[in-house]
């Protein structure tokens, strides 16, 4: 356990706080050399897991993020199609053969690589983030299964580029549709939830280390109660720091006594309709309210 407790000190320095659970799938990424995928809601955190595990390891952050219509192209390599039609005409110029033309604008010095490419041929260690994955569809999917499997891709004008270094692999998804259950085998799993009270005080603190204790405290409180609240959009974790960044900005030292404040600032936390609309002055007043024990 105590490599699990050095990760979770240096994942802390990275701005991230990680639960035992969280660091101990993280380690084994690393000693089983399989990919993690990180499930949960959008906002809670899965893309700043990478980012810390990329300032940890000291790996280079190379990030596909995925939506509807990703092609493999796209997603793997492009060729410099302007910088080929010039050197065709060059060489026209220079009469040389079209087999000479071909071999050098075919080359890797008019190759432009995108994120998968850059993954597999970088010559340092590096962690790639695919984001998103259930946003792309299942051919997609089926392609980066082969892909992790091999760590290889077969580009034809070039031959076949094989990984120098293995790329830690994170994928993160928001569970919009089911990923295959092939994919689910090829990794380990964690799912990341919203924070509970303690976790996202210590997020708070490490994050806004000048924000008042008290009133981070009031933060964590006023948010943990609106997400038992029948919210069309949960706030994230990324929205407790934008409105606790706002609060500070506003001078804000308590939020029971700094309703205005609170009310005018809601667009950090409610990003829809609905939600704002229930966020009425009587809401506001019993969110705020301190328990009494």
């Amino acid at each position: 356990m105590q490599e699990i407790n050095i990760l979770q000190t240096a994942l802390r320095n990275a701005g991230y706080i990680a639960d035992t659970d969280l660091a101990t799938a993280i380690h084994l990424t690393q000693v089983l050399q399989r990919p993690l995928l990180l499930e949960g809601d959008a906002g809670v955190g899965k893309t700043a897991v990478a980012q810390a595990m990329a300032e940890t390891l000291q790996h280079q952050l190379i990030r596909l993020q995925c939506y509807e219509g990703l092609d493999v192209n796209t997603a793997l390599y492009e060729w410099n199609y302007q910088r080929q039609l010039m050197a065709v005409r060059l060489h026209e110029k220079d009469s040389a053969s079209q087999s000479t033309i071909e071999a050098e604008i075919f080359s890797r010095d008019y190759l432009l690589p995108r994120p998968l490419l850059q993954a597999i041929s970088t010559t340092q260690p590096a962690l790639l983030l695919i984001d998103e994955i259930d946003r792309a569809d299942d051919e997609f999917e089926a392609f980066l299964l082969e892909l992790l499997a091999d760590f290889q891709i077969t580009i034809p004008e070039i031959g076949t580029i094989k990984a120098v270094h293995k790329p830690t692999v994170i994928l993160t998804s928001n569970a919009t549709r089911d990923l295959s259950d092939a994919l689910r085998r090829r990794c380990l799993y964690h799912f990341v939830d919203y924070p509970g009270k303690h976790k996202e005080l210590q997020i708070l603190n490490t994050q806004l280390p000048d924000l008042d204790r008290q009133l981070a405290s009031s933060i964590v409180d006023f948010v943990q109660k609106i997400r038992q609240e029948h919210l069309k959009k949960i706030p994230g974790v990324a929205e407790t720091l934008d409105w606790a960044t706002a609060l500070m900005h506003l001078d804000t030292t308590d939020l029971d006594h700094s309703l205005p404040q609170v009310e005018a600032t809601l667009s950090c936390l409610l990003k829809t309709r609905a939600d704002r609309e229930l966020a009425t002055t009587e809401w506001l007043k019993k969110i705020t309210r301190p328990e009494t024990t």
